[in-house]
């Protein structure tokens, strides 16, 4: 969680801080973020736009790629979503796991839940993990 934290420290200006999300737990096979969704965070219906959960569920996944992976920076390459239950303002919790590695690519699974425990949306991912330039001249 230490190395994620210190990365997370430089994201002014950044979408992370622009949706107002926070870390609560990390290790290198899961992580868990939350963000307490406002006004801001919904569409016309009064609910969660879906872009909102795609979001967190992504950046949960990407961080845990990360993590997984001691920082190498992972980008991603494939993502399905599901939505199961309309969310509303408040407090969502991200659950993103690691389901599998191989290479430089990393399989991954996210859930978005809210305070009650209501499972509003479901993802996998993949990712590709970047090579650095020190090992390759850059070529990602």
């Amino acid at each position: 969680m230490d190395k994620l934290g210190k990365m997370l420290e430089g994201e002014n200006n950044t979408f992370w801080e622009y949706l107002g999300c926070e870390l609560i737990a990390a290790d290198a096979n899961e992580v868990q973020i939350a963000l307490e969704a406002k006004q801001e965070h919904t569409n016309v219906m009064g609910i969660v736009h879906g872009g909102v959960l795609t979001s967190l569920m992504d950046q949960a996944m990407g961080m845990v790629s990360m993590a997984s992976r001691n920082m190498d920076p992972c980008v991603t390459t494939n993502l399905n979503v599901h939505f199961l239950s309309a969310m509303r303002q408040g407090r969502l919790e991200v659950r993103a796991r690691i389901l599998h590695q191989g290479g430089r690519t990393i399989t991954t699974e996210a859930e978005v839940r809210d305070s009650e425990g209501t499972l509003g949306s479901t993802s996998t991912a993949t990712f590709r993990v970047l090579r650095t330039q020190a090992s390759d001249s850059g070529k990602a």
